[in-house]
């Protein structure tokens, strides 16, 4: 073959190699350029904060009842401002007349606090004091430990049922022992408290309506 024709043919070759290569490149250009318009390829996920419920703050007024767990039913007498350190605390002064004592609850760390319960709610206590008692059959030590936490836990449905349980008619059940009488009138009387101030009535009212509800009527008129 003359050098010519074969410097011709080489140049050629190298022609279409080059064609060849150019076509590749623009296909992967022309595929990238569709990647980059599928959304969420390229650009980054944008990460959206979650924003912290603020925490709700009940605003309660001079004189409203409260409840606070581990005391029962207060009356708020006083809402008073204080300064410790550069520090303005705002808080409230409630009187426990049961307990004869005084509480100071910040108005910013109120989570345990809650308002007294409404009429509806009473309702229901007066339906669960109705039902019949139940019975367990573990120890004692351990159950006196459940009833004192629902004691204090402040919710009033779980005070009523262990007013409920601890409730000892004489003509059926033979007397409580000291412990089982301690967390009864506890229970009692802290539901009694709320009763007294939801429904404002006596607390003789109070105690007839509740005791008639737990079939002690004849216990009550005994005792007068």
């Amino acid at each position: 073959m003359p050098k010519k024709k074969k410097a011709k043919k080489i140049k050629k070759i190298k022609k279409v190699k080059k064609l060849k290569v150019a076509n590749k490149t623009k296909q992967s250009l022309k595929t990238i350029e569709k990647r980059s318009n599928i959304p969420g390829t390229d650009e980054k996920p944008e990460i959206k904060k979650i924003k912290k419920q603020p925490t709700e703050k009940r605003i309660y007024n001079l004189k409203d009842f409260v409840v606070y767990p581990k005391h029962g039913v207060g009356k708020i007498t006083a809402i008073e401002k204080a300064k410790i350190g550069e520090i303005d605390i705002q808080f409230y002064k409630i009187l426990v007349e049961k307990e004869k004592l005084t509480l100071t609850v910040p108005i910013n760390q109120q989570s345990k606090l809650r308002p007294i319960s409404s009429s509806n709610q009473i309702n229901k206590c007066i339906s669960i004091l109705k039902t019949k008692p139940k019975i367990k059959r573990t120890m004692w030590s351990r159950r006196a430990q459940e009833y004192d936490q629902k004691i204090n836990s402040g919710k009033i449905y779980e005070l009523a049922e262990v007013v409920k349980d601890l409730n000892k008619n004489t003509d059926i059940i033979a007397d409580q022992s000291y412990s089982e009488r301690q967390l009864f009138e506890k229970a009692y009387d802290r539901l009694k408290s709320e009763f007294e101030a939801v429904l404002k009535i006596s607390p003789e009212e109070v105690q007839k309506k509740m005791d008639k509800a737990l079939g002690r009527t004849n216990i009550s008129e005994n005792a007068e």
